[in-house]
């Protein structure tokens, strides 16, 4: 029986072997190879040159961090049976002083984690068999430089002692040799590195480096483990929901060697453009290198392509293509990189070693990409026939459209080029520099648009690239570190900008004569490679070509429509524009704050009398009625769902003396009994007191004149286009159903005095929105008098839980951190408790009224994952921001798609 069938069978191994044409897994099972070993498996089977090894499984760290970090019985023997097989297969032993056999010893996630957990390569070097590596090699420099490489990283990783200890002594023996690179070493210059390293480690461990290759590989397959749950790691998982049970696979494979000379080298590359989206062939390869280099952003590598090296316009002789360079490797590879994409039906992020003129690869995965190429490949992929329109519609992550939605750089403004580099992740910001990736996420926090400006990036920077608009680096390639995990977040990125001097800790940097300094506002054009002075103008962007093909197919596929949050003719004009069907959410208190309004909402509020409020509200009515004509006009008649008032008055209270003056004026009040009367209304929590229908019931002058105002725009608008107008009225914060009667009753007299007076037929609903747990749990009978339910899930949310959403903030980062909440519950929506009641708001609504029009309209409805849980409940629309509607509605074909597979 073979291990695949083991496997389907409930009898998991922890140890799957791979290579040289054969494997014992596949792709099937990437859940517990993880998707590095479950890819290596896949390619052995493909016939593809890889290097042979093993993979300990996920399972087997699942049981590590139940077991207080013990490995379960049977995997030390397992190990050293796949080892010594792997030995076999490359005719080496392990720990053998003559033939010794290297690993590296890599992570393997089930979701791709680039450069958040750790890898240990050269493992197996020693005292004694870097000298048996350097006789079997014929290559001292290639041994030692090995071996220093192994020292370094081992120490940092397993033994976890500082990066940059090392690299003091390897740049300050360079510069007392005067060396500029790595290269220039010969192999008795990396025995002495290699002494001052063993000594280093001695005297800030206490204990010499580890000898005993066992000892090694037990210390690395620990280290990789450990690494699952590092801080780098657990905030990468945070910002893209990687469950911490999925755990994380060890990859154990066979060394091959890129930096033995001049006919070996290393690196990484795209099958199709992970910027642009464009079908030809990206990436970068180092000669006589390792692939940290490449990553690392020590060296700067060279282009893989002929045209590639000419567009960035340097030299055959400086920079050779790896197509020129070694022409040979590169037609086998490019035969790999056709074989890979057409068999995995996706762009392919490669890994490769070329060692004395042989291919091996190392890694293949779906690569990680920006919006506009996610869209592009998605596409183009479903137009060469690889994949269906609804595959295409899957293929891009709804958050990542975020990207495409916002400005870019106007061409014509002008600006002030700092420097150029290399583009690496395309899109702009502007922001004030900064160097430290905690100054980044402070200052974040506190609202402020920031540049994360360093030498090169590094995993433990993971916080600060996300809190930044976007990153510049001195060092490093379009396949660095910073490179890729700018492009996953949609962050614009600048690297390799070689000419920026940094000085970290005088918290400024210098290029061409010119100091920038910490908190100075600069400019990056990730899509030019370029750095400019100051804040550059923007224009927004154009959503057509790909964009457009790929949101009609989704549109075709959803179901649920996608409305708008929307209060202004303009932002529902740019809803629109975004594909909205609708506005789910006309909050009217938007319309009050405005200059010429606010004094006529507050005498309304500060009088004393009913006839005093309705001579406030007679001036409040032409302005409302205009702005409602707007956006119906605007949404040539598509629903619109406008809420009555709903916050709380003390909003709108006048707070110094100008403005208690202001508004005497204005009604002839006196002003000390307007100040009395502004004192009488304030509230203890007015969040819970006298706010939504409460106001209603109150002062039923105010809903009487939004409904005239609501209706008498509808009839107009009408009258004027000639099409339908559908208003939807939606009264808020509704806890009981007699409230609902009482002001349903109220409006729909107002409604028909008005189709009667303008003598116009006309549609409209009246609903509420389900924003208190008692309405969800009641629904049955406030289902009697609503034609729609809008659930409000922000204050159902806040209702729900006992939290504000404006003062939680600082202390729902501790929750997220102890994992109390797995997710913040404002920015999506809490299946089990908030969903519940959303459930049973749905099911008791609909068994008294089957055709009740169901929707959401709280931040959820713009969040792929509320969305997905919506769509399982049949609610008929959702509504979002206006800037949020495209990720609806391919979020909301995606959970169709789903749905239909769950069926």
């Amino acid at each position: 029986m073979t291990s695949t069938n083991k496997a389907a069978k409930g009898a998991v191994k922890g140890v799957y072997s791979f290579g040289n044409g054969t494997a014992q897994g596949d792709a099937s099972l990437k859940n517990l190879l993880g998707g590095k070993g479950a890819n290596l498996a896949e390619m052995s089977n493909l016939g593809l040159p890889v290097p042979p090894g093993f993979t300990i499984t996920t399972d087997v760290c699942t049981a590590y961090y139940d077991n207080d970090r013990r490995y379960p019985p049977g995997l030390r023997e397992d190990v050293e049976a796949a080892l010594a097989h792997v030995g076999v297969e490359v005719g080496k032993t392990f720990g053998d002083a003559k033939n010794p056999l290297l690993v590296s010893v890599r992570s393997g996630a089930r979701a791709s984690m680039p450069g958040m957990m750790d890898t240990v390569l050269n493992l197996g070097l020693n005292d004694e068999t870097v000298v048996g590596l350097a006789a079997l090699s014929g290559d001292e420099r290639f041994a030692y430089d090995s071996y220093r490489r192994f020292i370094q990283m081992y120490s940092n990783v397993v033994m976890e002692m500082e990066h940059h200890a090392f690299e003091e002594i390897l740049d300050g023996f360079k510069d007392e040799h005067e060396f500029f690179l790595d290269t220039d070493l010969k192999a008795s210059h990396w025995k002495e590195v290699i002494r001052q390293y063993k000594a280093k480690v001695e005297d800030v461990l206490g204990k010499p480096f580890p000898q005993s290759p066992d000892e090694q590989l037990w210390g690395a397959i620990g280290a990789v483990f450990g690494s699952w749950r590092n801080d780098r790691s657990e905030t990468y998982r945070r910002l893209h929901n990687i469950p911490e049970s999925w755990g994380t696979a060890v990859n154990v494979q066979a060394m091959v060697f890129g930096n033995m000379g001049e006919t070996s080298a290393t690196g990484v590359a795209f099958t199709r453009n992970p910027s642009t989206g464009e079908n030809a062939f990206y990436g970068e390869f180092l000669i006589n290198a390792q692939g940290e280099d490449v990553v690392a952003g020590i060296r700067t590598p060279q282009p893989l392509t002929r045209s590639a090296r000419e567009e960035l316009g340097a030299s055959l002789e400086d920079a050779p293509s790896m197509e020129e360079a070694l022409p040979d490797a590169y037609a086998e590879l490019t035969g790999v990189f056709d074989k890979l994409e057409t068999h995995y039906r996706d762009m392919q992020d490669i890994e490769f070693t070329i060692q004395a003129g042989k291919l091996w690869m190392l890694q293949t995965r779906n690569g990680k990409r920006t919006a506009p190429a996610a869209l592009k490949i998605a596409v183009e992929l479903c137009e060469e026939g690889l994949i269906s329109e609804e595959e295409a519609v899957q293929r891009v992550e709804p958050e990542s459209l975020d990207q495409l939605l916002h400005p870019s750089l106007d061409p014509d403004a002008p600006r002030d080029l700092l420097v150029a580099g290399l583009p690496a992740s395309p899109g702009a910001a502007s922001g004030e520099v900064v160097f430290y990736s905690d100054e980044a996420e402070r200052l974040s926090q506190e609202g402020r648009k920031v540049i994360l400006v360093r030498v090169e990036t590094s995993p433990e920077d993971i916080h600060g690239m996300h809190a930044a608009a976007g990153i510049v680096t001195a060092r490093g390639g379009m396949t660095s570190h910073a490179a890729v995990v700018a492009r996953g977040m949609g962050r614009p990125c600048v690297c390799g900008a070689g000419d920026l001097k940094i000085e970290r800790d005088a918290y400024e940097f210098s290029v061409a004569g010119r100091t920038v300094r910490k908190g100075d506002m600069i400019t990056v054009d990730g899509g030019t490679g370029q750095v400019f002075l100051g804040e550059v103008a923007t224009i927004q962007p154009r959503l057509s070509g790909d964009f457009a093909k790929l949101m009609g197919w989704a549109d075709r596929t959803r179901k649920m429509a996608v409305r708008a949050n929307a209060d202004t003719p303009h932002d529902v004009q740019v809803a629109r524009d975004f594909g909205a069907e609708g506005v789910g959410l006309c909050r009217t208190e938007h319309m009050f704050f405005e200059a010429e309004r606010i004094v006529a909402v507050r005498e309304m509020i500060l009088a004393e009398s009913e006839e005093g409020r309705k001579t406030a509200l007679s001036k409040l009515l032409p302005m409302q009625r205009s702005d409602f004509e707007g956006i119906f006009r605007v949404m040539k008649g598509l629903p619109v769902t406008v809420r009555l008032l709903d916050p709380p008055l003390h909003e709108f209270l006048p707070h110094s003396q100008n403005e208690i003056e202001e508004v005497a004026n204005a009604s002839g009040m006196d002003a000390k009994k307007l100040q009395a009367r502004a004192q009488k209304l304030q509230e203890f929590n007015p969040m819970l007191g006298h706010r939504g229908c409460r106001l209603g019931v109150s002062y039923p002058e105010i809903y009487s004149m939004q409904g005239r105002a609501i209706i008498e725009a509808a009839c107009a608008i009408a009258q004027e286009t000639g099409e339908p107008v559908i208003p939807e009225i939606m009264i808020p914060l509704v806890a009981t159903e007699k409230e609902l009667a009482l002001l349903r009753t109220q409006i729909n007299e107002i409604a028909q005095t008005v189709i009667a007076e303008r003598g116009v037929s006309l549609d409209y609903l009246i609903g509420t929105m389900i924003e208190l747990p008692r309405a969800a749990l009641t629904a049955d009978k406030v289902a009697q008098y609503a034609d729609f339910f809008s659930f409000g899930t922000n204050d159902l949310t806040q209702t729900t839980f006992g939290l504000s959403r404006d003062d939680s903030a600082s202390f729902l980062p501790d929750y997220l951190r102890h994992k109390i909440f797995e997710r913040d519950p404002f920015v999506s929506i809490d299946t089990d408790g908030v969903g519940a009641l959303v459930a049973m708001g749905c099911e008791k609504g609909r068994q008294t009224r089957p055709d009740l029009k169901l929707g959401i309209c709280g931040e959820h409805g713009g969040d792929p994952d509320s969305i997905r849980f919506v769509q399982s409940l049949g609610l008929d629309y959702v509504s979002c921001s206006p800037y949020r509607v495209p990720i609806a509605r391919l979020a909301a074909a995606q959970a169709q798609l789903s749905s239909q597979k769950q069926a």
